[in-house]
């Protein structure tokens, strides 16, 4: 077995060296993202062909593409939380006065939690309109695991309120939400950053010298993390490529025909959320072609990683340097959007799942009083859901906990999960961005020059591989 191992990575190997290539010769950041995004379908698909799903030697090759892939997300994540510190701190210093705070943050969220009221009403209706029901299905032994392991989570979701929630923000220890240790550090990190922002401004009058010299060293902090943003972003070409083709190497076909039903309704939920973000970047007198164009990286990272929190560097960036918003603001909504109002994870998925299984036990889910309650559990549930995998898990066992559903089948999607999660994680991620544009165009603090140009992200040697799109 080891020989094919050695042959996989190999050939994972020349890719790797494909790319690498490519950014040697300044591709644009966008083609070497695709590229690596069908390049690791192509592998994937073929490395299944020539082995089949749940060989140990996929399993084995897995494992070094892992350290490519994972290794890649670890990176961002270790991004994550000095620059949210430094952005927000940033900003602040360059705000006039409260007001603006009060207003980014208001609209932010607001946009957020509008967003995923829409898409959970997309989800019931894709449900509607694709005949979706639990009633009938058979689960494997994975899948009852699964359940039985839902079911046991049940008195940790029923315990979650959302006066709870909201207190979970605060950091009584913000050393500890710096390491990430809880699912709510990121926005604890946000309110740490907002303190210690306004406290500075606070002493700008009585000691401005002291203001000066803090000043300074938030600005030389900021331009020493943003350059290591800048090099962990030149490995997505890479990250993209291993995380695809592993994806796509352990993926169960059969098991993606027999629920093919949920695979269509979900994607085509997820497409016509896409569809009501363009609406209102083009609503907002933006063009949305080419806000497509220019977030399209940031997604298809998205799709491939699965995690919203890890997008976050990369969606600052796009935002700042593609979009034309200002950094303050493409941090608040690329840090709230990892955690509150996920219009796929905490959106369109419970609310289909919840239709699905109403019919189980004796409920018409097609009702003013289902999808009344539904509608405003799926919101007020949005918020602090943790923007990693299993965050749609999380969001669905608050929702169905509240409804009275049986939680244990929601087990009977385990097979098809991951295909799944791929279109969420992209469509949460798209929400955020929305949000931060939306946000920003309505204060008119969008940058129109930076978002008409076709510039790439300068993620690149010496800035000297950006080149037109």
């Amino acid at each position: 077995m080891a020989i094919y191992v050695i042959l996989n990575l190999l050939a994972a190997l020349a890719v790797l060296a494909f790319l690498y290539r490519q950014q040697r010769r300044h591709a644009s950041f966008s083609v070497r993202v695709f590229s690596g995004l069908g390049l690791g379908i192509v592998l994937g698909a073929g490395l299944q062909a020539l082995y089949g799903a749940g060989a140990p030697v996929l399993a084995s090759t897995g494992e070094y593409l892992d350290i490519v892939g994972s290794g890649y997300v670890k990176l961002l994540q270790m991004v994550i939380m000095p620059l949210i510190m430094v952005s927000i701190i940033s900003a602040v210093l360059k705000l006039k006065n409260a007001r603006s705070l009060g207003k980014i943050s208001a609209l932010t969220i607001g946009t957020l939690m509008l967003t995923t009221l829409v898409a959970a009403g997309i989800g019931i209706l894709m449900a509607k309109l694709f005949g979706l029901t639990a009633v009938g299905l058979t689960a494997s032994a994975a899948e009852v695991a699964r359940g039985a392991y839902l079911q046991g989570s049940v008195a940790t979701a029923k315990a979650i309120s959302l006066p709870g929630m909201l207190l979970s923000f605060i950091p009584a220890n913000p050393f500890l939400d710096m390491t990430g240790g809880r699912k709510t550090s990121t926005i604890a990190v946000v309110v740490f950053s907002l303190f210690i922002g306004i406290a500075a401004t606070g002493i700008h009058a009585k000691q401005p010298a002291v203001f000066a010299s803090f000043e300074q060293f938030v600005k030389v902090a900021h331009a020493i993390v943003m350059r290591i943003v800048t090099l962990v972003l030149r490995l997505t070409p890479y990250g993209v490529f291993a995380l695809m083709a592993q994806v796509v190497s352990s993926s169960s076909y059969a098991d993606i025909l027999k629920l093919i039903s949920f695979v269509l309704a979900s994607y085509s939920a997820l497409a016509l959320m896409f569809g009501v973000h363009l609406a209102l970047v083009a609503g907002a007198g933006l063009n949305p072609l080419r806000y497509v164009k220019k977030i399209l990286p940031v997604l298809t990272f998205a799709f491939t990683s699965r995690t919203s929190a890890g997008s976050i560097p990369l969606s600052v960036q796009t935002q700042v340097q593609r979009l034309g918003t200002p950094e303050g603001i493409a941090n608040f909504a690329a840090s709230f959007g990892s955690t509150i109002g996920q219009n796929g994870c905490a959106g369109i998925y419970p609310a289909m799942l919840a239709v699905m299984i109403a019919p189980t036990v004796g409920v018409d889910p097609f009702t003013l009083a289902f999808i009344g309650p539904l509608l405003a559990i799926v919101t007020i549930g949005s918020v602090g859901v943790a923007g990693v995998g299993g965050g749609a898990t999380f969001a669905a066992l608050i929702v169905l906990s509240a409804l009275d559903l049986p939680v244990a089948l929601a087990g009977l999607l385990i097979s098809i999960e991951p295909l799944i999660d791929m279109g969420r994680t992209a469509l949460n991620v798209s929400g955020s961005i929305t949000a931060g544009t939306l946000t920003s165009r309505l204060l008119g603090e969008t940058d129109m020059a930076v978002f008409n140009a076709d510039a790439e992200l300068s993620v690149d040697s010496e800035g000297d591989a950006s080149r037109a799109a």
